[in-house]
């Protein structure tokens, strides 16, 4: 309560006046944030103790400094803190992850919380864009940054069809485009890799090491290795675990090193797999960071209850 009061008390405190204690009732006013408003806490059923003055400070504390989307999210759902980076992850098979953006109920999961305040959604499986070329413009060069057509196609014709609230809701942030050591199996200097290469922009696409960190089979589905047990770590991961979508097959953003051609993949079978960015057609699940400035206003990150944000 002291750390509450301090903080009003430094912020508001042209407005603020912490006012009437008396036998029956305590008023709180606070003139910035209640223009003309105060806020009335019968004291009496307590037997006249100050427990309800903390509920007044409590509430008026919300309205000031409002919880952020973010930590009301790592309150109340299951995520896992990540072992590699400043990240809460959504694991396993079908966490409550679904949150409504661009008016699409349930359209979109959480990947991720960082820990700027930032989300980072991908679209629903089953709500996946048509599958594109990773890149049609050059044979021969999987550059997202160049741009890749499909770069383009996702921060200009898809990016202007969201509507006007979604677009203020999204922040443009750096993304991790580094090139990826085919065989390794070390997943921690798999993320230091992707890292290594950034590009800055609205939308695109996940990484091959943020697919394996949303999976709760650690060990045997966290690398590289898992596509020797696809089956297995299909079931185990909410990002690729509906076998029965139309889908096949969506895109990363991920690339191997040495190779100009070839661009990672999420199979329908749970692997990881190579294709070429130029010939394959592959689905595409746009991706982008939320504004640490968003609120939840509803929900519980059930499909038939998702998140809802302003």
């Amino acid at each position: 309560m002291k750390n509450k009061v301090k903080e009003f008390i430094k912020s508001y405190l042209p407005g603020f006046i912490l006012g009437v204690i008396s036998a029956a009732v305590v008023v709180v006013y606070a003139e910035t944030c209640f223009p003309s408003n105060q806020v009335t806490y019968d004291n009496t059923a307590s037997g006249l103790s100050s427990s309800n003055v903390q509920g007044a400070i409590d509430e008026l504390y919300n309205t000031c400094f409002p919880p952020k989307a973010s930590d009301t999210i790592i309150e109340n759902g299951n995520l896992e803190k990540d072992e590699y980076e400043c990240r809460y992850f959504f694991t396993g098979a079908n966490p409550n992850n679904y949150i409504t953006f661009n008016d699409e109920k349930a359209g979109w999961r959480i990947i991720s919380v960082e820990c700027d305040g930032t989300i980072k959604i991908i679209r629903d499986m089953n709500k996946d864009i048509s599958e594109k070329q990773w890149n049609s413009y050059y044979i021969g060069n999987n550059n997202w940054a160049r741009p890749a057509s499909l770069n383009t196609y996702l921060n200009s014709t898809y990016y202007n069809s969201l509507n006007a609230t979604a677009k203020s809701q999204i922040v443009a942030k750096d993304w991790s485009i580094g090139a990826l050591t085919e065989n390794n199996n070390n997943l921690e200097e798999q993320i230091k890799e992707e890292n290594s290469n950034k590009w800055t922009g609205n939308i695109a696409l996940p990484t091959v090491s943020e697919y394996l960190r949303t999976n709760n089979n650690k060990g045997s589905c966290d690398t590289l290795n898992l596509n020797n047990n696809s089956s297995g770590c299909l079931t185990t991961n909410w990002m690729d675990n509906d076998v029965t979508n139309s889908i096949g097959y969506t895109w990363t953003i991920s690339i191997p090193m040495g190779d100009n051609y070839s661009t990672f993949a999420i199979s329908y079978n749970g692997g990881v797999y190579l294709y070429d960015a130029y010939q394959a057609y592959r689905g595409v699940r746009p991706t982008l960071y939320l504004s640490s400035d968003i609120q939840i206003t509803g929900g519980d990150g059930t499909q038939n209850n998702p998140y809802t944000i302003n």
